[in-house]
């Protein structure tokens, strides 16, 4: 049975680490990408996102240099995203140090650019990140540039096609959990994980450790924390003594603060 994983998610603007809610409401600054990486490198989570969430909407590609200045000093996998549009730039990423890279807005424009990247890459390289609103009857309906451009795509159907064109996982938001704590979308993390046989990241709503067990135990590979970790006294060491007591299997505690 393959481990659960706990992953720190974090937003890049400006070269500084943020925090908002619903993508856009209430901004506050979380600290700087390569200090709070070595924190969770010392905790020893299973993995790290970084998102620079101004890339698409400012036609570039998530900075390599900060993505050199991380890799040098942790030694936990990491995935990069923002703004990715070609091989060439997830080429250059790789080099920089990341070990993945998330694919958002081109993935939904042209699956067959993810096809080609984990042809090129490896399907391990290549996580495609799909955000999503949820709608007033109930539905959900994926979201582009950021959270920016409503879709008439549906969630399920598009992570069917991710996982058609290769892609190695699927990241998970809702732009509406977003920074909420609320809890993640449980019955959309089972319908979709009840269609794949890659992970599915579950990202978005964590608020409490009960949280993080329903998600998991819907059928999440692995989820994301953010909120929870900044704005509240729960570490990577207590999500994962709480999940272990609870019969989820997580890889042993390891890192300086264990």
């Amino acid at each position: 049975m393959l481990k659960k994983r706990i992953i720190p998610k974090f937003l890049i603007r400006g070269g500084r680490l943020v925090k908002c809610v619903r993508f856009f409401e209430n901004q506050r600054e979380a600290g700087n990408p390569v200090s709070t990486a070595k924190v969770y490198d010392s905790y020893g989570v299973d993995e790290m996102i970084f998102v620079d969430i101004d890339a698409t909407p400012e036609n570039r590609v998530v900075s390599g240099s900060i993505i050199e200045r991380v890799s040098e000093e942790i030694f936990m996998p990491f995935t990069v995203g923002g703004g990715i549009r070609s091989l060439a730039q997830i080429e250059a990423l790789l080099k920089s140090g990341a070990d993945k890279v998330s694919i958002n807005n081109e993935a939904l424009h042209n699956p067959a650019f993810v096809k080609e990247a984990a042809s090129r890459f490896g399907d391990q390289c290549i996580v495609v990140s799909i955000d999503y609103r949820e709608m007033p009857d109930g539905s959900r309906r994926v979201v582009g540039q950021c959270g920016r451009k409503l879709t008439a795509e549906d969630p399920v159907t598009v992570a069917q096609r991710m996982q058609d064109a290769h892609a190695g996982e699927i990241l998970l938001t809702s732009v509406d959990r977003d920074g909420t704590m609320s809890g993640y979308d449980l019955d959309l993390v089972g319908r979709i994980s009840d269609r794949l046989h890659i992970p599915l990241i579950a990202s978005s709503g964590a608020g409490s450790l009960d949280h993080c067990h329903k998600a998991l135990d819907a059928g999440a590979s692995a989820i994301t924390i953010s909120s929870m970790f900044i704005f509240t006294d729960h570490s990577p060491i207590k999500v994962r003594t709480y999940l272990a007591t609870n019969g989820v299997h997580v890889r042993s505690q390891s890192g300086i603060r264990s």
